[in-house]
């Protein structure tokens, strides 16, 4: 039996939080000498191929969710989307297969890409959402998600198994069967180092459009009144990695996993959504953190609310958002 495995690592294009939580588990397989397959789309297929240029890339059927700009809309602009979202799951299918066959797959681990998945080849899924908040369709959406999932041999979800944990009932409270869960722990592809700081604050923005490009819009105003050094990641990866200043506020369009990392670890405060990647990278670096969850995205306004009581951790809503000194004095790392 052949040690070294062909496997498949398929993160989703929703953000880039699924490409860069699939970082350390790719470079987790390289050590072990198995050989790589990326397979994804978009600014997530970009930003590995970024990471990884040694490695193989397929480009899998883009899913291209959009959202409204009234946050409430959101949950109609995703029903409307529906019957695309099923179209691309077959597509997504069909490819699967075939590569299983050019690539002669080991193993499939598919990050939130619903249609990546084999009856022939031991398939895994990623995700910190057994239950899908949705408001008042937040029954339905979870479980058509667990019908998803149920169809992998394993579920792989980023978090400790016991308290406290980072997800919280996102990904505790489950009546699905729990013997295809594995917790395998907080992810991140940064480490926590010890450097001179040359920033006083970093915003590091993700997410979809047209809520990322608000928010930035939001931080540059208020940041032209501190008096501080300021750095901002657009997180704009379509783009080309221009460096400017605005108002001695150095903007990066976007950053690599390594250049990243320096950033961080060379800034006194974060701020940064809510995101789940994010939370885990605050997580491992324990950087003093002000987390903004995107308005309409249920996931990241619970997960902030979870953060706030169980870890203390400050959190503001975009719409009303206020920046001073006094407010970033205070803010304090999130320790698990």
């Amino acid at each position: 039996m052949r040690q070294s495995k062909n496997i498949l690592i398929a993160p989703l294009n929703w953000g880039l939080g699924h490409a860069t939580r699939c970082i350390p588990i790719i470079k987790d397989l390289q050590r072990q000498g198995h050989r790589i397959i990326i397979a994804s789309d978009g600014s997530a297929l970009k930003l590995l191929q970024e990471e990884f240029p040694e490695l193989e890339f397929e480009k899998l059927p883009a899913y291209q969710i959009t959202y409204a700009k009234l946050s409430w809309l959101n949950r109609w602009y995703l029903i409307k989307q529906l019957p695309h979202i099923i179209r691309t799951m077959k597509k997504e299918q069909q490819l699967t297969d075939e590569l299983v066959k050019k690539h002669q797959l080991d193993l499939i681990v598919s990050d939130n890409r619903f249609g990546v998945f084999s009856k022939e080849v031991k398939s895994i899924y990623i995700t910190h959402q057994l239950k899908v908040l949705s408001g008042w369709t937040t029954k339905l959406t979870t479980w058509i998600h667990a019908k998803i999932y149920n169809r992998y041999n394993e579920i792989w979800v980023p978090d400790v198994a016991g308290n406290p944990n980072l997800s919280g009932k996102l990904g505790h409270d489950s009546k699905m069967n729990r013997k295809k869960i594995k917790y395998i722990g907080v992810l991140s592809r940064m480490k926590p180092k010890n450097l001179p700081k040359k920033y006083d604050v970093l915003a590091i923005l993700s997410g979809p459009e047209p809520q990322r490009s608000q928010l930035e819009n939001i931080l540059l105003e208020k940041f032209k009144t501190l008096n501080l050094k300021i750095a901002l990641v657009r997180g704009v990866i379509d783009n080309k990695k221009d460096v400017e200043n605005q108002y001695d506020i150095t903007i990066f369009n976007y950053a690599t996993g390594k250049e990243l990392e320096l950033l961080i670890n060379q800034s006194e405060a974060v701020i940064c959504r809510s995101g789940y990647t994010s939370v885990m990278d605050m997580a491992v670096l324990q950087k003093k953190v002000l987390m903004i969850p995107t308005p309409g995205q249920n996931e990241q306004q619970y997960l902030a609310r979870h953060l706030a009581e169980n870890f203390q951790i400050k959190i503001l809503r975009q719409k009303d958002l206020q920046l001073g000194r006094y407010l970033l004095d205070r803010l304090i790392p999130l320790q698990i």
